[in-house]
């Protein structure tokens, strides 16, 4: 090989060695850290409102306790019905799926939708039978 090339790949090599070795330099050098500036103060882009706190589940108005001649009551030391025609009736308007041990209450995601297989007059009569509230 001629001189000239030889030069060239070896100033090369020489000029990547030297900036190997200053980026590791750069790189190993201890910067000191930010100082924190404390809280923004720059006001908002958008001002939205306040979101309302959550009452948490839906609560509905107690049913009369009167119950009508064309509607069963429940026979004692049962707090729940069977379903009339597959639909429970005003007295005891809590839907209880006996398989999922879910009970689904009035205005519920599934209320509509779930085939009733026992009915109770309050939330506390399926949950002392062992149910749980259907979560949406």
């Amino acid at each position: 090989m001629s001189p000239a090339p030889v030069r060239f790949f070896r100033a090369i090599g020489l000029g990547a060695l030297v900036a190997f070795v200053y980026g590791l330099l750069r790189s190993a050098r201890h910067r000191p850290a930010p100082t924190p500036s404390g809280a923004a103060t720059w006001p908002p882009l958008v001002h939205e409102p306040v979101p309302q706190p959550r009452s948490g589940p839906v609560q509905f108005a107690a049913t009369h306790s009167v119950e009508s001649p064309t509607e069963p009551a429940a026979p004692a030391g049962q707090t729940w019905i069977e379903p009339v025609a597959g639909e429970c009736p005003a007295s005891h308007p809590i839907k209880g799926n006996a398989d999922s041990m879910i009970f689904h209450v009035p205005g519920g995601m599934s209320y509509e939708r779930t085939a009733a297989e026992r009915c109770y007059c309050t939330a506390d009569d399926a949950e002392a039978d062992g149910f749980r509230q259907a979560k949406r």
